[in-house]
């Protein structure tokens, strides 16, 4: 077991863990000049969901190290309600990936994801340098599928970051 925040952290934890539904109600606050959600609300929505994802999991403080894959599928407007899902996907030494969906509500329940994205969180110690996280315990097949492609996203990033992305 390794030691965090004066707290006793396991080596490995599950998925759902960590995992957090976040909602929230559009507001004219949180639109563009369209009367469409404003991206960067949707952003800083995402960034929050991944911080809390990878605090529960790291049982530290965080920091965001990159964003991947932020594509927005379809639009929202006034009164419509708005679900984040996160979950860490894989993990490395230092850091954890977050995937975090974004969903319309209707009234009736049904979710129509408007947003898909990945993130990279940087665990920190109390000096703020990075430090281990806990390991990822898979349970399921898409768990193991989204590790796999979470391997291939880090090799990925490492490529980009030798060439100077």
């Amino acid at each position: 077991m390794a030691v965090g925040q004066n707290n006793i952290v396991p080596d490995k934890k599950k998925v759902h863990d960590s995992q957090i539904e976040q909602v929230h109600s559009l507001m004219s606050r949180d639109l563009n000049g369209s009367g469409r959600l404003f991206g960067g609300q949707l952003v800083s929505w995402i960034d929050e969901v991944a911080g809390i994802v990878a605090r529960r999991h790291a049982q530290t403080s965080v920091v965001t190290a990159a964003i991947d894959n932020l594509i927005f599928k379809s639009g929202a407007k006034i009164n419509d309600i708005i679900v984040l899902i996160g979950r860490v996907t894989y993990v490395g030494k230092t850091s954890m990936e977050v995937r975090v969906d974004t969903y319309v509500e209707s009234n009736e329940g049904f979710r129509k994801m408007i947003n898909r994205a990945y993130l990279v969180m940087v665990s920190l110690d109390e000096k703020g340098c990075p430090q281990s996280v806990p390991g990822l315990i898979i349970e399921a097949e898409e768990e193991r599928a989204e590790w796999d492609a979470g391997v291939r996203r880090s090799e990925l990033r490492a490529i980009r970051r030798k060439e100077g992305f």
